[in-house]
C-alpha cells in the first residue's frame, strides 16, 4: 500500500507541475481579469457540477471571506448553492439551464464568469459561459485535458493535462488558491 500511496501522490504532483507549466500566462491573465473586476465594483459568478460545484463554493467563500489576510469582502457568487433556484429551473425548464438562467438574472457587463468542468463538456456550464459572453462578461474556464466545448465558449481556458477527474480537481483547487492569493494581494 505504501507504494500505491506514493504513486498517487507523485502523479498528482506531476499533473500539477505540467498544468502550471502549460497555463502560467493564462493564470496571470485570470488574476488580472478578476482583480480588475473587483476593483471596478463588479462580481465573479462561478459554477460547476459535483466536485466542481463544491470547488465553486470554495472559491466564492475565499473571496467573500478571506484567503490569507484581512481585507474588504469581494463580490463572488457560487451559482450552485440555491436549492430552490436549482430545483425550480430543473423542474420548470431543464437542468441544462440551471446556471445560464442565473447568469441571465445576475450577470452584468464587467462581471467575470468562471466555469469549472473536468470534462469541459458539462452542458449547463457551457450554456452559462455562452450566456455570460452574450452579456458582455469576461469568461474563464478550468477544465481537463483538451478543454472540451467549454474551451470554445470562453475567452480564457485553463486546461489541466489529464483525463483523471481526481487529478484535474486537485489541480483546479491549487490553481484557484494561487489565483485567490494573487488577487487578494491587490486589496487591503
Amino acid at each position: 500500500m505504501d507504494q500505491r500511496i506514493k504513486s498517487i501522490v507523485l502523479e498528482s504532483i506531476r499533473v500539477k507541475e505540467e498544468a502550471f507549466r502549460q497555463n502560467m500566462e493564462k493564470i496571470q491573465s485570470a488574476v488580472e481579469m478578476i482583480t480588475d473586476c473587483f476593483k471596478n465594483g463588479r462580481k465573479l459568478l462561478i459554477c460547476g457540477n459535483g466536485g466542481s460545484a463544491a470547488d465553486s463554493q470554495h472559491i466564492a467563500a475565499e473571496f467573500v471571506g478571506r484567503f490569507q489576510k484581512e481585507r474588504k469582502a469581494l463580490a463572488a457568487v457560487s451559482l450552485t448553492t440555491d436549492t430552490s433556484i436549482l430545483t425550480c429551473l430543473s423542474n420548470d425548464y431543464q437542468f441544462d439551464c440551471v446556471f445560464s438562467r442565473q447568469v441571465e438574472a445576475l450577470g452584468e457587463r464587467g462581471d467575470v464568469f468562471l466555469g469549472l468542468s473536468t470534462s469541459g463538456n458539462s452542458k449547463n456550464v457551457v450554456q452559462a459561459a455562452r450566456a455570460a459572453r452574450s452579456k458582455g462578461m469576461r469568461t474563464i474556464a478550468m477544465t481537463g485535458e483538451g478543454g472540451g466545448l467549454l474551451a470554445e465558449a470562453v475567452e480564457l481556458c485553463l486546461a489541466v493535462p489529464s483525463k483523471v477527474t481526481a487529478r484535474i480537481q486537485e489541480s483546479h483547487s491549487t490553481i484557484a488558491h494561487v489565483i485567490c492569493e494573487l488577487v487578494e494581494e491587490q486589496f487591503s
